[in-house]
């Protein structure tokens, strides 16, 4: 096990090394002037050489690369060129609205996506096979902007239920977090229910066929201890790694359903950051995302034994 996590956890660093050198010429990867470009047709020459000096943009390429590499050593990943605030900062400040925009929406996904596609697996070529196939092709397919704009529409406009927009930290208290992530959960539970929902069928039509399904409804066994216990237990590294990889797709930011609900969180920022070409920002972002991405890999493939025991390090 310990061999394992130390072989996947070096298998990482590749990776990341690849991440951070393009993180870094990302800078440089512009037409032009980089300095310049951040600082706008408007600004003086002043501002330009400020920018130039802030981001260490007249020293070589070798010095700049070197002074970036051991800030990153440090964890400073550089000051905002517009907020003129720490990048760690920023990304501290939006990461508790998108983490849990993430946990709700997984949580809501898996709960109403693994039961629908189990019952479409069991009850394959039926009308509730091809209900389920529907109703997740449907959920995959319509825009999220949209279905944010109906249950805002439905659920705060004309019954008042539920806030309209915003974000409450957990500090104001959990029920205030909840209220305010009803919405934009249900919004992007849709989305991933249509893929957990398909992925959890096709495997499970897999695992029915296999000998020792039948051998288990020879014996007797009930219905639901087959598919709960012996089918769906072993047709769940493919459903953990979707799962996963949604997990992973909603922390790297969800930019579209966070403007429409106006929250606060990673996936605004990295877009206010492009927009405002803020690439000390840019690189943070695209680090963190990058390191997380790993993390919730490695954790993915941890997970793999304990749902099929014929998988071992």
């Amino acid at each position: 096990m310990l061999r394992y996590v130390g072989l996947r956890l070096l298998s990482t660093i590749p990776v990341l090394a690849f991440v951070l050198l393009l993180a870094f010429f990302l800078l440089h990867l512009a037409p032009g002037d980089p300095a310049a470009l951040i600082a706008g047709d408007s600004a003086t020459p002043a501002q330009v050489e400020a920018i130039r000096a802030q981001l260490h943009l007249n020293e070589p390429l070798s010095t700049q690369l070197w002074i970036w590499l051991i800030d990153l050593a440090h964890f400073d990943l550089g000051r905002s060129v517009f907020s003129n605030l720490p990048v760690t900062q920023l990304i501290a400040q939006r990461f508790e609205p998108t983490l849990m925009l993430a946990i709700s929406t997984t949580i809501l996904a898996v709960l109403l996506a693994v039961p629908l596609g189990v019952i479409a697996a069991y009850r394959a070529r039926t009308g509730i096979d091809r209900g389920v196939i529907v109703l997740a092709v449907a959920g995959y397919s319509v825009p999220v902007f949209v279905i944010g704009y109906c249950l805002i529409f439905v659920f705060a406009v004309q019954l008042h239920w539920l806030p309209v927009q915003g974000y409450k930290p957990l500090a104001e208290g959990l029920g205030g977090t909840l209220r305010s992530l009803v919405l934009p959960t249900v919004a992007l539970a849709l989305l991933y229910v249509g893929l957990i929902a398909r992925v959890t069928r096709a495997t499970m039509l897999e695992v029915l066929d296999e000998d020792y399904i039948r051998t288990a409804r020879a014996k007797g066994a009930l219905t639901l201890r087959v598919l709960c216990i012996h089918a769906l237990k072993n047709a769940g590294p493919p459903i953990v790694t979707v799962i996963g990889i949604g997990f992973a797709s909603l922390i790297g930011g969800v930019v579209v359903t966070e403007t429409v609900f106006n929250i606060p969180g990673l996936g605004r920022l990295t877009a206010e950051a492009v927009l405002r070409r803020d690439y000390p920002l840019v690189q943070g972002m695209l680090l963190t995302f990058a390191v997380m991405l790993v993390a919730i890999n490695l954790v993915v493939d941890l997970t793999y034994p304990l749902f099929d025991p014929r998988i071992r390090y």
